[in-house]
């Protein structure tokens, strides 16, 4: 698959089959998302793979539960990959600190980015997910609390038989040469 393709195949899924995705698949994401550039190469990122139903149920309601519970049809996915930040190496952190910008953040996100397209080419689903309780996710999965959950990716097979139409700017309104106009 080319990867223009593969960047429109991949969107956020909102509704899952109740079937289990294969370890091996899970296994081939996380590599791709291992393999992601970094700022000074600091990999500041763990990731939580929660597959058991019985923890995944108890870490999705208590994420996405409240009164604004958005996110609430993660409930419906099989697996939940949590990004969790790990210490960054200190030039990286130094940078980020003389110009202003998180790199760890930056990092994260490429990575993440990598796991669901290397989940769209698994022929799975995924949707990256800021909005949930994170305290409630760090008691029930035991993750120290100095740590930081940036993010919890939702993972299944999409119920969904077609890809939605995306509604995206055209190219004029998103891209400039040589100066910003």
């Amino acid at each position: 698959m080319n990867f223009l393709d593969l960047a429109n195949k991949r969107y956020s899924v909102r509704n899952y089959k109740n079937t289990p995705v294969p370890q091996e698949k899970i296994n081939r994401c996380i590599e791709g998302a291992r393999l992601a550039p970094s700022a000074c190469n600091s990999q500041p990122w763990k990731f939580l793979v929660v597959d058991d139903p019985r923890i995944k149920a108890d870490a999705a309601k208590a994420a996405f539960e409240g009164i604004l519970n958005f996110n609430y049809f993660a409930l419906k996915a099989p697996v939940l990959i949590l990004v969790v930040s790990e210490r960054q190496k200190m030039f990286a952190k130094f940078g980020g600190i003389v110009k202003g910008k998180n790199f760890s953040l930056m990092d994260i996100g490429i990575a993440a980015e990598h796991f669901c397209l290397g989940a769209a080419e698994e022929g799975l689903g995924t949707c990256i997910l800021g909005w949930f309780n994170e305290k409630k996710v760090k008691k029930i999965l035991s993750i120290p609390k100095l740590k930081r959950v940036e993010l919890i990716i939702s993972l299944g097979f999409s119920a969904d038989e077609e890809i939605p139409h995306k509604h995206r700017k055209s190219i004029d309104e998103i891209l400039s040469y040589n100066k910003y106009n």
